[in-house]
């Protein structure tokens, strides 16, 4: 017997109340350990040099979602192990559903494992959503009667919604815990591999906001997908964190009707939304996204004045309030402070901090922000401007959208290349003696 954390997959031999590797309390569980002695088939091991191999390209499987495609990077790879996680209710069996009734009308055998909703409920769900039915259902989450349906019906495609309730009966350990979860894990990670079977898993999200089980969980797969958005709205956004097989921070962007996830191409209106804030371009993935931040600067009534950040990094933001009372002057020391950047999207990136401070100086100074025009540049300890990566593409991103102005970094370019205004600046103050 041995105890596991329930959050991060940490062992020890005893009970513990904190866990020593993730911090977290209360989560080790004690679970049974069952050690399978195989011996190793001499006559099937064979070493190959890379030179020996043929690579062969693979075609990709279009979902006919184009936003899923893009965040795959172009597509499903054959016999890839694709983990989506997300809160409850955000739209992972609605995803998973289109993408099965898609993936059927182009003739693939594709087998939905789901022990969370009865055969009715699904039932009723594609009915709803219009897609075809074509694709096999399995109400249970017994692994070996899995395995048997497999080999039964050979699928192409594999779908398990979701890897929590899934167990091996050799297992004493409860459905959802370390062992289950990790084993069965790796029995669909062989089944990809041997079987060029293509699967699915959906992984529930904890208050963390991680994919509950271990972290070994997402170092197995091929790919781990993460859906986001408010419930309010009917916007989500879909995140790839990994993919072997394209870039990662792709970002898909959908809309979520009676019809189910529908791929929204005018993404930008999302971000924009024409308001008072400060507008710049960050890229995730491959794709640049113009994204407006708005500031609320007002006086306060409290010993410590509030720091409010929504899709900001709350600690870039410090820095920068910092920066703007050390270094130009402003006072924002009875000043609570509230940022938020439109849409809903998380702002992970530097691109953002000269959008952020001028946002902050013209609520502080109640001033209007210069429309069509873009801000670019991470905001350094001193007040300088540090260049972004691909900081062409961003121009080229506003340029098409129909701005007139941007202030950027010092950076080489040949003016020939755009025709947007580029005002090059060293230090922030330079920028804000320009626009306010």
């Amino acid at each position: 017997m041995a105890y596991f954390c329930q959050n991060c997959g940490y062992r020890s031999l005893k009970w513990l109340g904190r866990c020593p590797e993730c911090g977290t309390w209360n989560t080790l569980v004690e679970e049974e350990l069952k050690i399978k002695k195989s011996g190793i088939r001499k006559e099937n091991l064979k070493v190959f040099k890379l030179s020996e191999i043929i690579s062969k390209p693979q075609e990709r499987i279009k979902t006919d979602l184009e936003e899923l495609d893009l965040v795959l990077g172009g597509g499903i790879v054959p016999s890839s192990l694709i983990l989506i996680g997300g809160d409850p209710g955000i739209g992972k069996s609605t995803l998973l559903t289109q993408v099965a009734g898609n993936l059927s009308k182009k003739k693939l055998r594709v087998l939905y494992v789901s022990a969370e909703e009865s055969p009715e409920q699904v039932k009723l769900r594609t009915e709803r959503l219009k897609v075809p039915e074509d694709f096999y259902f399995l109400s249970d989450t017994n692994m070996d009667v899995i395995l048997e349906v497999i080999e039964k019906i050979s699928p192409e495609v594999l779908m398990v919604d979701s890897i929590q309730t899934v167990y091996l009966p050799e297992l004493q350990s409860s459905a959802g815990g370390v062992s289950q979860v990790r084993e069965c894990a790796n029995v669909f990670l062989r089944l990809s591999k041997e079987k060029k079977l293509t699967v699915f898993l959906v992984g529930h999200i904890t208050k963390e906001g991680l994919i509950a089980g271990p972290k070994v969980l997402e170092h197995l797969v091929d790919v781990v997908l993460y859906l986001e958005g408010e419930r309010e709205t009917g916007f989500r956004i879909l995140r790839s964190v990994k993919n072997r097989f394209g870039a990662v921070n792709e970002v898909g962007v959908f809309l979520m009707t009676e019809r189910g996830l529908v791929s929204h191409s005018q993404y930008e209106d999302l971000f924009l939304s024409r308001g008072e804030g400060a507008v710049f371009c960050v890229l995730e993935g491959t794709r640049p996204l113009l994204v407006e931040v708005q500031a609320l600067v007002s006086k306060s009534y409290l010993a410590i004045p509030r720091r409010t950040a929504v899709g900001f990094d709350p600690v870039r933001l410090s820095l920068i309030v910092a920066i703007l009372e050390k270094k130009l002057g402003f006072n924002f020391s009875q000043q609570d402070i509230y940022v938020k950047v439109a849409g809903g999207l998380k702002i992970f990136e530097p691109s953002g901090d000269l959008a952020v401070a001028v946002a902050l100086v013209g609520s502080l100074l109640e001033k209007e922000i210069p429309d069509k025009t873009l801000f670019v540049g991470e905001v350094g300890l001193s007040g300088e401007l540090r260049p972004v990566r691909d900081i062409l593409l961003r121009i080229r991103e506003a340029e098409k959208k129909g701005f007139q102005r941007a202030f950027v970094p010092e950076f080489n370019f040949k003016k020939e290349e755009l025709k947007i205004e580029i005002i090059k600046c060293k230090k922030v103050y330079e920028v804000l003696n320009k626009i306010f």
